[in-house]
């Protein structure tokens, strides 16, 4: 590999700040409808009694577990010492910096008082799994934060590998304790499951991945650097296999459900009776963001065209949100089991199952926190050399064939 080098965007062209604007916006309308929903209340949102986690936190969930995944690709270069990944490292963990606070933002913005989220950080409650992922986000952060540093800094060389361990086995660490907030759940029929912790690493590979090349090429395409194919070749084949692995954790996570009697109901209501749930999960998550995407990146000529390939991410990512919303409120829609074997009837429509539908400002937050993500990149590129002069195949890999 021939020598790279970074450097940063140029970053004083009225083109630049006006997609900086562009994305800000998104972020000031989020930050408008947390604003919204605090002086209202959570009465304009969807939300009740039965549902009390919304849209914003399919986007957070979305943003955390992408978070993990996007430092894969550092991962690889660091942990796994694969020398073409090296390059494309400082974006990858720069990104993930980004994607767990635009999620973490949104959470906290949800909150009736995010103000005592002071609390939460302060007083810890060991026995909650809750308390236990504060400490990994936060244990999170300031290890990335090292871990860019011994990438940017030389006189830190010495120490990337080691601080690229760390990330990698923290991360793992980060989204097993993320699917553990809802495998944990015994009282919820659609979460109660010891496979969602290990199923949740496995979407973190592939959403965080499809973001990952988003990015890359958009921020290559933009600043009109070059971008070789040996580049995404390998990063789009990686990707069809963390796709498929993702698909087949679903198969077995369902599977494993129907094999008891007891969740035979909840999942009738997820794959057969669920309505928007249902379309959801077979056309949004598995068609749209597993199986078309799978059959672009398998195919090396659809591969080939980077407007296929930005199209598969796109899917992917769409799934991804599908398959949140679909976890997240759809197993809060089913009824809980209250009373086994009674039948139970109060206030709170108890063996109904609860409705939802996402307002305006739900949606806005989500979005805002993907757009607050996607400021800290724009901006940090412009400041900090993340990205390489030049990813061309003649630099990268010499020997990638077409």
């Amino acid at each position: 590999m021939a020598s790279i080098t970074f450097r940063e965007i140029e970053g004083s062209s009225p083109r630049y700040w006006f997609l900086l604007g562009f994305i800000a916006l998104f972020a000031a309308l989020g930050l408008g409808a947390a604003y919204y929903m605090e002086h209202h209340g959570h009465i304009v949102t969807g939300m009740n009694n039965s549902i009390v986690w919304g849209t914003p936190h399919v986007f957070a969930v979305f943003l955390i577990v992408a978070a993990s995944g996007a430092l894969n690709v550092a991962s690889i270069a660091s942990v796994f010492g694969k020398v073409m990944y090296k390059p494309l490292a400082p974006l990858s963990a720069l990104l993930a910096f980004s994607l767990l606070m635009g999620g973490l933002t949104v959470l906290m913005l949800d909150l009736g008082r995010p103000d005592r989220l002071i609390i939460a950080m302060t007083y810890y409650n060991l026995k909650s799994v809750f308390a236990w992922n504060v400490v990994l986000y936060t244990g999170f952060f300031s290890i990335v934060a090292v871990y860019i540093w011994t990438m940017m800094e030389k006189k830190m060389g010495g120490f990337s590998k080691a601080a690229g361990m760390a990330a990698f086995i923290w991360r793992l660490i980060l989204t097993t304790g993320t699917g553990s907030i809802f495998g944990f759940l015994v009282a919820r029929d659609a979460y109660n499951s010891a496979l969602l912790a290990p199923m949740f690493i496995i979407l973190s590979f592939a959403y965080g991945l499809a973001v990952y090349l988003l990015v890359l090429i958009s921020a290559y395409t933009w600043s009109g650097r070059p971008l070789g194919d040996a580049v995404l070749k390998r990063l789009g084949r990686l990707l069809a296999v963390f796709v498929a692995a993702a698909l087949y954790f679903v198969f077995v996570y369902h599977l494993t459900n129907l094999y008891f009697t007891k969740q035979h109901a909840v999942e009738h209501f997820i794959l057969v009776s669920g309505g928007i749930y249902t379309t959801l999960f077979w056309v949004g998550q598995i068609l749209i963001g597993g199986i078309v995407p799978l059959i672009i990146l398998l195919n090396p000529t659809l591969r080939a065209s980077r407007g296929l390939l930005v199209a598969a991410c796109l899917m992917v990512v769409f799934g991804g949100l599908a398959q949140m919303y679909v976890t997240i409120i759809g197993g809060q829609a089913f009824p809980l089991d209250i009373f086994p074997g009674w039948e139970e009837k109060s206030a709170f429509f108890d063996g109904v199952v609860h409705h939802y539908a996402p307002s305006l400002p739900e949606v806005l937050l989500g979005l805002g926190g993907l757009a607050i993500a996607l400021v800290m990149v724009t901006f940090g590129i412009k400041i900090l050399r993340f990205m390489p002069d030049s990813l061309a195949d003649a630099e990268i890999d010499p020997h990638a064939k077409a």
